[in-house]
């Protein structure tokens, strides 16, 4: 049951795939060549892979040590640093990118889109390193200190096995956001393979030059998912299982504390502090107040929370049975059925954008241009965002509790229900506000699909900041950021308590 459940949501959350392939073959191998051939895209696919490559690389760097000041050290306001920390995922990229170019008007290329992106995404690497170090053990790294190993060495033997999956989950988000990417390279000017497919999807004369460029953005995100399995699996088959009680040995700074809370601050104070600077400096113009129209930010509040809600619940509806399947069972059939799952996170939002409208009007010509396609296409869009979530909660529900609720006649619906889902309930509520808090920002898809007459903040924002509008801009940026700020608090679990353990 539960591999067909999870073969039904990989047939529909392909269904931008589908597209593409349908597009790709009416194309013709010929002008697919002569695609790839034009001088243009080996250009585009470098700046492409090594601007993913240094971002993920960055937020590994910076967002691993940033996870253990917040888990492992004895630290004051911990609950504040750690809100902090997750406060980026509340900025749109593109939100970023304004705030840096009003700050710096002639920012722009590599340097530019690899500093904005990396602030944005640094805590898709923190949280879930974060959760890995708090739910671990440091016993292991006792082991190793007592048996002479400095303190380098005792956390790479005892520490770096427990938190490797999930840096690993977070690196493979932030390579898949990196490649979607739109918003912030645009304003930003540096070519990559989803600017290119922009502007061939809206010339609409050559879509099969862009729907030719989506499907190399799609291999891409496929080769980054099956690296990323098979680097799970080593890790898997070199450490095993770490277990132990979970004691966390708290580490006091000493003279290291300046230093940790400069590292603690510059990527909130760059992410979130800069751009909403300028926000408040221009939403307090008396121009700015002239041009607010109080029902309309009201509305766009509204139908922004509607919808990344309802992205949400499809999101989390489609991406259960992948979950629980990846974290339970083993074999190809498994991994391929994941990694169909994580494609979507590769799609630039116009593609799952187009792709619905051909689906709904060849299809359900009733669902066309309605919240509920704008909504699912948020579901495909952010799906792998809640399978990782659903994978990791899944994986550490023992299986012996299953096996317990079975032997007393309960069936394997009923035991996911009332034993799995129960215990993995916070992993599944996160999933949900990751999309919610991501689906919030979504402006490709959204553009394409919302329902006329219908705007979101980010519809908002993004159209004034086009006409470069920036006063009028700001209070749609201002509120989007305060309402993405709630899931993102929740999400920093800074409410779950402190942490426990002994000083060292």
């Amino acid at each position: 049951m539960l591999l067909l459940l999870a073969l039904v949501a990989c047939a529909i959350a392909s269904i931008p795939l589908v597209y593409l392939l349908v597009r790709v073959g009416s194309s013709g191998l010929e002008d697919a060549v002569t695609v790839l051939g034009r001088p243009r895209v080996p250009q585009l696919l470098l700046n492409t892979v090594s601007l993913a490559a240094a971002v993920t690389a960055t937020c590994v760097l910076v967002g691993v040590p940033t996870a253990f000041l917040l888990a492992r050290t004895r630290l004051r306001l911990r609950g504040m640093w750690t809100v902090l920390a997750a406060l980026p995922l509340a900025v749109p990229s593109y939100l970023a990118a304004y705030g840096w170019l009003a700050a710096v008007p002639g920012m722009q290329g590599f340097g530019a889109s690899w500093l904005v992106l990396t602030l944005v995404s640094t805590p898709y690497v923190t949280l879930p390193v974060m959760a890995a170090l708090r739910a671990g053990t440091t016993g292991l790294d006792d082991v190793a200190r007592t048996l002479g190993r400095s303190a380098w060495h005792a956390f790479w033997l005892g520490t770096w096995p427990q938190i490797r999956p999930a840096t690993l989950a977070g690196a493979l988000l932030v390579c898949l956001y990196v490649l979607s990417e739109f918003g912030a390279v645009a304003l930003l000017r540096f070519p990559v393979l989803t600017t290119a497919i922009q502007q061939a999807y809206g010339a609409s004369f050559n879509r099969n030059y862009a729907a030719i460029l989506a499907t190399v953005l799609v291999l891409l995100a496929m080769i980054i998912v099956i690296a990323e399995q098979t680097a799970r699996g080593r890790a898997r088959r070199r450490f095993g299982a770490v277990t132990g009680v979970a004691r966390h040995r708290i580490v006091n700074l000493g003279h290291w504390t300046v230093p940790s809370i400069a590292l603690l601050s510059v990527v909130p104070a760059l992410a979130v502090g800069l751009p909403v600077a300028v926000l408040f400096a221009r939403l307090f113009e008396a121009e700015t107040l002239r041009a607010l129209d109080p029902v309309e930010l009201g509305q766009a509040i509204l139908n922004t929370l509607a919808l990344s809600i309802g992205g949400a619940v499809i999101a989390v509806i489609l991406a259960l049975p992948i979950g629980a399947l990846a974290a339970r069972y083993r074999g190809r059939l498994v991994r391929l059925i994941e990694s169909l799952g994580y494609l979507a996170l590769g799609l630039p939002g116009i593609v799952v954008g187009l792709s619905l409208v051909f689906f709904s009007l060849s299809v359900m010509p009733a669902l066309y241009q309605t919240g509920f396609v704008l909504a699912f296409a948020y579901g495909v869009l952010f799906m792998p965002k809640a399978i990782g979530a659903i994978r990791s909660a899944t994986a550490q529900v023992p299986t012996s509790l299953e096996d317990v609720s079975r032997t007393l006649g309960y069936g394997q619906l009923q035991t996911w229900w009332f034993v799995t889902a129960r215990l993995a309930r916070p992993g599944i509520f996160a999933g949900a506000l990751l999309v919610a808090v991501t689906a919030m920002k979504e402006l490709p898809a959204t553009l394409l699909l919302r329902p006329t007459g219908t705007d979101t903040l980010a519809i908002e924002l993004w159209s004034r900041t086009d006409v470069s509008a920036y006063g009028a801009a700001a209070p749609y940026a201002a509120a989007l950021i305060l309402v993405a700020a709630v899931p993102a608090f929740l999400l920093s679990g800074a409410g779950r308590g402190r942490v426990d353990g002994t000083a060292s």
